[in-house]
């Protein structure tokens, strides 16, 4: 298993997800965007989107996809964060990324996106990281930025109508693509 340096107490171990991790996975994404939950960190849908975030069978796809991977992240045994890798060509997809609302702002992110690049770097040598941000979520745009991602100005729609994605609370989301050059 990986490790790294956590701000809190105890080692940050880096694991792929099992079949076993997907009930308390979609309870930790469920938690980190939507419903009252969601509120005691600053990474919430809640006031753009009600609904659910994923359910077992979103996270089971992603855990069984070819040329993905959704990494558990670990600190004294209990989950605390997630992440999907998503091998795309000369680029990978980061997406799925929870942390514990109570554990939000205190570095973990930082540290978790950091060993989410080195990974994918490491074992599919891609030039870029991709992600696709809710382009009104301004606050977690800046953070990535702050990570060294840029915005493209390239929008996707969101999918209105289709409850998977959530019940949005506004007329105007779509999806910007973030891109980070890893070379």
């Amino acid at each position: 298993m990986d490790t790294a340096p956590a701000q809190d107490s105890g080692q940050l171990t880096f694991r792929d997800a099992a079949d076993a991790d997907v009930p308390a996975l979609v309870t930790l994404i469920e938690s980190a965007y939507r419903g009252d939950s969601s509120r005691a960190g600053w990474t919430t849908e809640a006031d753009i989107l009600q609904g659910r975030r994923t359910d077992p069978d979103g996270v089971r796809q992603v855990i069984e996809a070819p040329g993905s991977r959704l990494l558990v992240v670990e600190r004294d045994a209990a989950t605390v964060a997630c992440c999907q890798l998503e091998h795309r060509g000369d680029a990978a997809y980061f997406g799925m990324f929870a942390v514990r609302p109570e554990l939000q702002g205190a570095g973990l992110g930082k540290v978790i996106i950091a060993e989410a690049e080195r990974t994918v770097r490491e074992s599919w040598g891609v030039r870029e990281m991709h992600m696709t941000v809710i382009s009104v979520r301004e606050e977690l745009i800046a953070w990535y930025e702050r990570r060294g991602y840029r915005r493209t100005g390239k929008l996707s729609p969101f999918p209105y109508g289709d409850e998977r994605f959530g019940i949005p609370q506004r007329d105007d989301l779509t999806f910007e693509l973030l891109v980070k050059d890893l070379i």
